[in-house]
């Protein structure tokens, strides 16, 4: 087989080179009368490589796989991907915020639901009862508010009155024990003295006139004197006696005088001090508008907390209808008519389908032209479909490094192995009407750098 492809070979180079020389049109002669014996011998057909046709559509198939490759290079140049991405959302936990018993259940699992729709009722009956107990409250605080104000006009009133009396009273009891003392005044002091001298002056007036009678007496008697003489001297002692029993009289009705106005003047500062406890007893009253005006002040403090006890009674009394916080689709419920629930229990989840984004997980490696606003795309395993996006951000710490128990590189038994990076990649709008991603799906994202 090898010597039969060896003659087709040389028989190949003879016929391709130009016949210039006798000798070799002597060997192309005996090649050609060789050949159609040796070929049936070895039973082998001519080389395809030889026909111009097979060597054209080998080459261009190579060209055509080159550009392929080329192609391919270029297009993943600018292209990094992932397996390691998910769809993440919003999972909303519905739980109830008040003790009761369920009293309607309106939803059912998987079902979709709008913001505001009714979900869940709990039998209200006690909390409206406390609404109506704290509303009555209420309505006796502002009645007590009411009467507080009102009181404190009147006792203003009362007290400014009762002031200004009890001043005109004190006023004129001060004027009257002025007067009253200065009554005592004069008349234990000028008019008593005066009562005393005028009686040691007659008195004196009186002893010398019957001094001089009795002097006058042995004489009448001797008839020294005239009895007319006598008489004039009887008569000066009778008047001295009778001038000194005036003024005696006198200086006793002074004394009494003085002590009449010293009872008038004790009697006007009683009355000053009765006058001065009335005004100290309506200055006290004065303060009655102080006490009144805080008591309406409770009165109000008192509103307040009933009116707030109101708000909240009837929070909880809304507390009894739950709706849904937003747009989703309801799943894990574990909630039945007649379940008696308590605060916090959680009752179902509400996953809103329209606002989710996915989580990919690039290595650092990956990362180098990765930036917020480039584009994005996601093959969806569930659909069989790509959807786009774009970058939204990119995670300041790596998945690793997040984890409930992170690396400690610092045991001496280091290995560097390449981290992820979570990266935020939301999804266009088109895209979401497009398919419908649901929270934990695995996808695949490839991010276009440029």
């Amino acid at each position: 087989m090898e010597a039969g492809v060896a003659l087709q070979v040389k028989q190949i180079k003879v016929l391709t080179m130009p016949s210039t020389d006798p000798n070799l049109d002597e060997l192309e002669k005996e090649l050609s009368n060789e050949l159609p014996q040796t070929l049936p011998e070895e039973g082998k057909a001519p080389s395809r490589w030889a026909d111009p046709k097979v060597r054209g559509a080998v080459g261009a198939a190579g060209a055509a796989l080159a550009v392929a490759v080329v192609s391919l290079l270029a297009y993943y140049h600018n292209r990094v991907s992932t397996d390691d991405a998910q769809v993440d959302g919003h999972v909303v936990p519905i739980a109830s915020k008040i003790y009761g018993t369920v009293a309607d259940v309106l939803i059912k699992d998987n079902q979709p639901v709008k913001a505001g729709q009714v979900l869940i009722r709990i039998d209200p009956r006690d909390y409206q009862a406390r609404v109506d107990q704290a509303k009555a409250a209420l309505a006796l605080s502002e009645a007590q508010a009411r009467a507080a104000g009102v009181g404190i006009p009147l006792t203003q009133e009362t007290t400014d009155s009762s002031t200004s009396g009890a001043d005109a009273e004190l006023a004129s009891a001060q004027a009257n024990y002025d007067k009253a003392r200065f009554t005592y005044e004069r008349d234990s002091t000028a008019d008593l003295e005066y009562a005393r001298d005028n009686v040691a002056a007659l008195q004196a007036d009186d002893d010398r006139a019957q001094a001089d009678l009795a002097r006058m007496k042995p004489l009448v008697e001797k008839g020294e004197i005239s009895q007319q003489q006598y008489d004039s001297y009887l008569a000066a002692a009778r008047v001295a006696d009778s001038q000194l029993k005036a003024a005696n009289e006198k200086l006793i009705s002074a004394q009494k005088g003085a002590d009449i106005a010293r009872q008038s003047m004790l009697a006007a500062k009683a009355q000053v001090d009765q006058a001065r406890a009335q005004v100290a007893q309506a200055m006290a009253n004065h303060k009655q508008v102080t006490i009144h005006e805080a008591d309406q002040a409770s009165a109000e403090a008192a509103v307040a907390k009933a009116r707030a006890d109101v708000e909240a009674a009837e929070l909880d009394l809304s507390y009894a209808t739950i709706v849904a916080p937003s747009d989703g689709v309801v799943t894990r419920k574990s909630v039945e008519v007649g379940q008696i629930i308590q605060p916090g229990q959680g009752l179902f989840t509400v996953i809103p389908l329209n606002d989710v984004w996915v989580t990919a997980n690039f290595k650092e490696t990956q990362l180098a032209k990765v930036r917020p606003g480039q584009k994005a795309e996601i093959d969806v395993d569930m659909y069989g479909q790509t959807v786009t996006g774009y970058v939204d951000s990119i995670a300041s710490a790596t998945g690793a490094r997040l984890s409930l128990l992170p690396p400690e590189n610092a045991t001496g038994n280091y290995v560097k192995v390449v981290q992820r990076i979570p990266v935020k990649i939301l999804l266009d709008p088109a895209s979401s009407n497009k398919a419908i991603l649901r929270p934990g799906m695995n996808v695949e994202a490839t991010i276009i750098t440029k």
